[in-house]
């Protein structure tokens, strides 16, 4: 994570407003070309269910996914379909069973956008969701079923819903 950048969640994210009656989901063809979303659908159904690290890797960056070397995407774990040129996999990346990732939101009046990264060595645990806009610092750890709602500083574990820092006491390999 640079200094430079927002350091709230919610100041990276990009608010679309959406025009209408109804909610911003009834709206998603404006957003995005159904032809594309289709594409990556079909990418990353062959990402979640391949055998083949390589073939996952190659999958996620036909659809725009930026992929780093040694990056390991687990069975099931899904990538963004509306917006999967938003992800950065540094290198050396673990991304568990069942994980997904997202780099939007719809809402009631507006839909919003923003980037996922995961830095180098991060590991994140099976069935983890991380929202837009959150960065998780190199050699970071994410427990399995966690809700990312805020960025994860480089070397720190965090678990729970909504994920927050383990104590020194509640260390990863601790029964």
């Amino acid at each position: 994570m640079t200094d430079d950048r927002p350091h709230s969640r919610h100041d990276r994210v990009n608010r679309h407003p959406t025009s209408g009656p109804r909610n911003s989901l009834a709206h998603w063809t404006d957003a995005k070309n159904p032809l594309r979303v289709a594409y990556n659908y079909v990418l990353v159904w062959l990402a979640r269910i391949s055998p083949s690290l390589r073939l996952r890797r190659w999958a996620l960056r036909r659809i725009g996914v930026s992929v780093g070397s040694g990056v390991s995407w687990g069975l099931e774990a899904t990538p963004d379909v509306f917006w999967p040129e938003l992800i950065t996999l540094e290198k050396d990346v673990i991304v568990g069973y069942d994980v997904t990732l997202l780099c939007h939101e719809f809402l009631q009046d507006e839909y919003r956008t923003g980037e996922v990264v995961v830095g180098e060595r991060a590991m994140i645990g099976a069935g983890a969701i991380v929202l837009p806009g959150v960065e998780i610092g190199a050699d970071a750890r994410v427990a399995a079923n966690s809700l990312v709602t805020r960025d994860v500083p480089s070397g720190t574990t965090v678990a729970g819903v909504p994920a927050s820092p383990m104590g020194a006491d509640d260390s990863a390999g601790s029964e």
